[in-house]
């Protein structure tokens, strides 16, 4: 991971800081996942005893997953780029074209925040679980917000420093 530049703002030092908390969650998120998948293939190799909605436990994981390590992608501007038609434009008109992409892409991870955020309101008030372990459904949508979130303040602040310049 890249050390914070001098240069940087003291905002975009506290996103960083907060980039780095989502991705370690989402690690440590995804070896949890992974562990259980490794125990119930194991038991269900071994013991004809799999863990009982390990299915269940890996889509609700693999969102959260998701969803922590975004922000540290957008951060560090590591999504795909096609730049075959502005290779040749001047590097004001890619700098102008570049923040119009992140501020796009901001504005669609606004719109998914909002709509994760509806739906985990509905599916609380509803009190739908999983099926076969009986979970609140409720909670991933909950621990899906914040790295959504922060990915939207990223985008803003990005689209913000590229406008400017």
């Amino acid at each position: 991971m890249k050390e914070p530049q001098a240069h940087a703002s003291p905002a975009m030092r506290r996103l960083e800081r907060c980039c780095d908390a989502s991705t370690a969650v989402g690690a440590l998120v995804l070896i949890a996942v992974a562990l259980m998948t490794t125990v119930s293939v194991i038991g269900r190799a071994f013991f004809s005893h799999p863990i009982l909605g390990d299915v269940e436990l890996v889509q609700l994981g693999c969102a959260v997953v998701v969803t922590s390590f975004l922000p540290y992608t957008q951060f560090r501007r590591a999504n795909i780029i096609v730049d075959f038609f502005t290779t040749g434009a001047s590097a004001a008109a890619q700098r102008r074209m570049d923040a119009l992409g992140v501020l796009l892409y901001t504005a669609v991870l606004a719109l998914v925040t909002w709509r994760v955020a509806v739906g985990g309101i509905d599916i609380y008030a509803a009190g739908e679980r999983s099926m076969l372990m009986d979970l609140p459904l409720w909670i991933p949508y909950l621990l899906m917000l914040p790295g959504l979130a922060l990915c939207v303040a990223i985008g803003a602040v990005q689209s913000a420093a590229l406008l400017r310049g």
